[in-house]
């Protein structure tokens, strides 16, 4: 645990440190686009964070390859050589689009190289664990096809949800987390030391996130841009892969005497197939509500919108930093509950627990529908949102008015006029933009 510590902060730190001197290049490089309609933001910001996180997850993989018990892990396995070769790959293109905004199509073939390059080197899915079938063997072709489809899934999953200051790190950090645990437990409760790569992975994205999350907290410094959420994606996809295609769930069965026991005491047949599903569920479901929203309107599945999850929560009467919030503890909920329910799937109190944090955290989704309102005597000891507005008098008719009036309200208004010391006083019109 204290080696997985160790690269969990080395990581970081370089991503972290690193940040700010990124910031400054993008700057430079005009990697800082013109708002758009759909933005949140109101104010140009850098982009490019995620040459930042490539350099914390290379460090990362260069110090477990130098520790004592994780160099096992890149002497049994190739899968680290994989993850860094694909990683690379879609690094790089997320840099061009950050900077040129390449075609939506070139991505996506892209992210199918950059998987495609880690099948080559033996990054992929063996076979599926099927509940009450067992293990299911796949053949070279259906095993390619699989593992492209849930890198390029989990990339977009990732890339759509990324609309907010620090939203998109910081859910990846959390199903990371949990993700981690999972594969931790695996490893070293079981002995399977086909888990370590995952486990590896797991704790290197930790630290990506964890060390650019500082800088991307609103209002955000720095984005990550596609070259850090198509890479952190990518990371996501090839733990879930590892555990998912690598780790066969018979070997488990020999802890339990057999695999009926198994599946009861341990759910060994099917968490594997789940766990990787619940981390990203949120940005999944983003993900399919946003290609079933365009293309009902005719619209490209690639067009961009505001009408994704956090949007909403925008519309709703959510601040930004409390949608955030909200997103996270929605993802926590199902990361750490699908983990909780895989250590003893048999206790009814882990289920009661997700029902109820499932009701809080639908109460918090409906906050603004139900904002209290103090009363009057009480206004003055309560935040402003909590007060009761005060009624905006009507203008006056120009006919009531006079003559003055209605000339006045038809006079053209000057947008500014000058001062004596050269200063501008803003009319009204000029200020409702």
């Amino acid at each position: 645990m204290r080696e997985y510590l160790l690269t969990l902060c080395i990581t970081a730190a370089v991503t972290y440190l690193l940040t700010g001197p990124v910031r400054k290049f993008a700057i430079v490089a005009g990697a800082m686009p013109e708002i758009r309609a759909r933005d949140v933001h109101r104010e140009p910001t850098p982009r490019l964070g995620g040459i930042a996180m490539f350099f914390g997850l290379c460090a990362g993989l260069l110090v477990a390859d130098h520790l004592t018990n994780l160099n096992s892990v890149f002497e049994t396995s190739n899968e680290p050589r994989a993850l860094l070769s694909g990683a690379a790959l879609i690094w790089l293109i997320g840099v061009l689009d950050d900077k040129f905004e390449i075609d939506a199509l070139i991505k996506l073939g892209g992210q199918m190289i950059a998987a495609g390059v880690m099948v080559v080197q033996g990054l992929t899915i063996l076979w599926i664990p099927v509940p009450g079938v067992g293990t299911v063997a796949l053949t070279q072709w259906q095993g390619t096809l699989l593992t492209v489809a849930l890198v390029v899934i989990t990339i977009n999953a990732v890339n759509f949800v990324d609309g907010l200051d620090g939203l998109a790190s910081g859910m990846v950090c959390i199903a990371s987390a949990a993700f981690f645990m999972y594969a931790y437990r695996i490893w070293y409760s079981y002995g399977i030391e086909a888990a370590a790569p995952a486990t590896l992975f797991a704790a290197i994205l930790m630290g990506m996130c964890l060390g650019f999350l500082p800088h991307n907290m609103h209002p955000a410094r720095i984005f990550m841009g596609d070259s850090g959420s198509m890479l952190i994606g990518l990371v996501l996809a090839a733990g879930a892969i590892s555990v998912t295609g690598q780790v066969d769930p018979d070997v488990m069965k020999l802890f339990s005497g057999s695999e009926r026991n198994a599946v009861h005491q341990m759910v060994p047949v099917y968490i594997p197939l789940l766990m990787p599903l619940t981390i990203i569920a949120i940005p999944a479901a983003d993900l399919v509500l946003a290609i079933v929203r365009r293309t009902w309107r005719g619209q490209s599945p690639f067009a961009a919108d505001r009408g994704h999850l956090h949007h909403r929560l925008l519309e709703i009467g959510h601040s930004h930093s409390r949608a955030v919030l909200i997103m996270y503890f929605w993802s926590a909920l199902i990361a750490f509950g699908a983990l909780a329910y895989s250590v003893n799937s048999a206790s009814m109190w882990i289920v009661l627990g997700v029902v109820f944090l499932s009701a809080v955290g639908l109460v918090l989704l409906l906050l603004p529908r139900f904002t209290p309102r103090a009363p009057r005597w009480a206004e003055r000891f309560v935040p402003p949102r909590y007060r009761r507005r005060k009624a905006v008098a009507e203008p006056v008719p120009a006919e009531e008015d006079g003559t003055e009036a209605a000339e006045q309200d038809h006079a053209p208004v000057p947008v500014g006029v000058a001062g004596v010391n050269g200063a501008t006083a803003v009319g009204p019109r000029s200020r409702a933009r």
